[in-house]
């Protein structure tokens, strides 16, 4: 079983889950709590645990899901960060450009992802709909060159580093531990795994669920329905 799932087109994106707190077992014996309940079930794979996760999943009592905890490593390119962070209740910690040197490998995503601006969704684009501008992914990867050129020359010019990576652009891989319970985790899975969400931060959702689910199968399976992320 890996822990670890490549997300991007380029094998350097991926999301690796680091450690968890709680499965299943976990989720019941904290919703049996609340009628005084201490008979602690020795796991959640017999009919009635299953019904009962269920029935918190149809009902929206969540506080028992909060009681799972995952941390993972996320590698992705900066625009998707900023998009993620937005999720408050992640706790996240992140490489530093003013500690250290960054690592200048950058996400270049492949001609029909690229696509063309949508006109209902004004924020989104259409893939498939057509490729663009065919030399993008060319003027894509020469801003890149550019840009590392800049800020290494401005490093080999004694220039600090907090000053330097601002010319670094948003398709920069960044690196960060993330930490969640398992319902806010699938309040981000729900939101960024839409037909209206950015295609590259969808990779990364089913990624995050996939790897729950494999931790927590009967609870994501509950509160995500229809989805299937075995």
């Amino acid at each position: 079983m890996t822990n670890k799932i490549f997300c991007l087109n380029d094998a350097l994106g991926y999301v690796e889950l680091v450690c968890t707190s709680g499965t299943d077992k976990t989720v019941v014996d904290a919703a049996r709590v609340s009628h005084n309940n201490d008979d602690r079930s020795k796991d959640a794979t017999d009919l009635r645990d299953r019904k009962l996760i269920q029935y918190l999943a149809d009902h929206k009592h969540t506080s028992p899901f909060e009681h799972v905890v995952f941390t993972f490593i996320v590698k992705c390119p900066l625009f998707i960060a900023r998009q993620w962070m937005r999720h408050r209740t992640w706790s996240y910690n992140e490489i530093s450009g003013r500690y250290t040197e960054m690592d200048v490998e950058y996400y270049t995503p492949l001609k029909e992802h690229i696509g063309t601006q949508g006109t209902a969704n004004k924020q989104a684009r259409y893939l498939g709909y057509g490729e663009g501008w065919g030399g993008a992914a060319d003027r894509i990867r020469d801003a890149y060159a550019n840009a590392t050129g800049a800020y290494y020359d401005l490093l080999d010019n004694e220039v600090p580093r907090e000053v330097a990576r601002m010319v670094l652009p948003l398709g920069l891989y960044t690196r960060f531990y993330a930490t969640v319970d398992l319902n806010n985790l699938i309040k981000f899975v729900g939101l960024r795994d839409h037909e209206g969400a950015q295609w590259e931060i969808q990779q990364y959702a089913r990624a995050v669920a996939k790897l729950a689910a494999k931790e927590c199968p009967i609870s994501v399976s509950a509160l995500l329905g229809e989805h299937n992320y075995e």
